[in-house]
């Protein structure tokens, strides 16, 4: 998983070259976020772990006012759901590629994935005769900064590609790669400013958290919903900060 050191390096210097690559860029780019290094002993699971029947389903409790993003549940939800997942070490990034999660999808009238979450997340957007947002304003989740310029954005994977590979992924099949980095209905996508975005990179909540204390209750609720719907393992210390994250919701 890349639980070292060096990752924060690798991250601090990609917010350094904003405009080196990321969602900002041409239509159809990843999302700017490189993986970091892999755990040296760990090995990826042999299968991927299927949804716990433990597991409770998202209508057992209405998301807290203010949610941004879709398919969110309340914080009892979460913290149930975080409580049914299975505990494993992070496996190698060995075989791992990008490319192994195909990103952007099209979803219809000339619109890609990218497109479509721009438009779900901002204010007053337009888009050109190539369905490109070209005015609109974004809050960005992480680090509350206002963003008017939709080149400025990165799409991030709230569960990141590298980190899904890493807790059950590499099992999947390409299909279900492909709908895990297309996901509209869960909270696994959303548009970031790009600097928070590089940021993040590829770490889980212990390593990275939101600069924006305010987004933790909803960081913490997506990340584990999305994690729970796919079945994918957590580590035990990311389990103790989302069980943090999820704590800062109000009662």
């Amino acid at each position: 998983m890349g639980r070292r050191t060096g990752v924060r390096a690798v991250a601090v210097a990609a917010v350094l070259l904003l405009g080196a690559g990321g969602c900002g860029g041409p239509k159809g780019a990843g999302d700017g976020k490189t993986p970091g290094k892999p755990a040296a002993s760990a090995s990826p699971p042999a299968s991927a772990p299927a949804p716990s029947p433990s597991a409770p389903p998202a209508g057992d409790a209405k998301p807290a006012p203010g949610d941004v993003l879709p398919g969110m549940v309340g914080a009892a939800v979460a913290r149930a759901q975080l409580a049914a997942l299975t505990t494993g070490k992070p496996g190698t990034m060995a075989g791992y590629s990008r490319d192994k999660f195909t990103h952007w999808a099209e979803q219809g009238d000339k619109c890609d994935t990218r497109e479509v979450v721009l438009q779900r997340d901002g204010k007053d957007v337009t888009r050109d005769a190539e369905c490109r947002a070209v005015s609109g304003t974004w809050k960005s989740l992480y680090d509350g900064v206002t963003v008017n310029e939709a080149s400025k954005l990165d799409i991030d994977h709230m569960v990141p590609l590298a980190e899904a590979w890493r807790s059950g992924a590499a099992a999947w099949d390409a299909a279900k790669r492909k709908a895990f980095a297309n996901d509209l209905t869960r909270p696994q996508l959303l548009a970031v400013s790009a600097a928070s975005n590089r940021s993040k990179g590829d770490q889980s909540p212990d390593l990275w958290q939101p600069s924006d204390k305010s987004s933790w209750c909803q960081y913490g609720r997506a990340w584990t919903t999305v994690k729970s719907h796919y079945g994918l393992t957590v580590t035990d210390a990311e389990r103790a900060m989302l069980t943090t994250m999820i704590d800062t919701c109000a009662a």
